[in-house]
């Protein structure tokens, strides 16, 4: 029997845990420093998302069992009338946790979160270099349509 995820914001205390999963693939390991103790820049990026009523760093728990994370901001535009669109960063899942369906209840926690924010728009980014990824998110509804660039 599957137990209940639980979404809740991310505390502190989460934080050793979101870098592990941050850094568990590929990609992550290149960009991302796991180490104990971390370093002080992922204290520091924590306190500032923590303080921005428009950003959200969210963790599905199995249990008391942190197994996966992603982080949503809420952003005014002028197009659009003025709306507001919500940005999904940063989803993984824990990797012995992988392929249990947690990805998908992360991100339709997610649109639900940005249904609640007033969104009309819920957006995501993902690197080229996760193709597997791309295609998750396009399985569970996103259609890949833009085309950004990166400075």
């Amino acid at each position: 029997m599957e137990s209940d995820i639980i979404f809740r914001e991310a505390t502190e205390q989460d934080l050793n845990k979101i870098v592990e999963m941050l850094a568990n693939d590929a990609l992550g390991s290149k960009r991302e420093r796991y180490e104990l103790p971390l370093p002080e820049s992922y204290k520091d990026a924590f306190k500032a998302i923590s303080s921005d009523p428009n950003n959200e760093l969210v963790v599905a728990c199995d249990e008391e069992k942190v197994i996966g994370v992603l982080q949503i901001t809420f952003t005014p535009y002028i197009t659009h009338q003025g709306g507001w669109r919500a940005t999904v960063e940063g989803v993984r899942t824990l990797s012995s946790e992988r392929s249990k369906g947690i990805g998908t209840k992360l991100i339709k926690w997610a649109i639900q979160r940005a249904k609640e924010r007033n969104c009309h728009l819920v957006q995501l980014t993902t690197d080229k270099e996760r193709p597997d990824a791309l295609r998750f998110y396009e399985r569970i509804g996103f259609k890949s349509h833009s085309r950004g660039a990166k400075v």
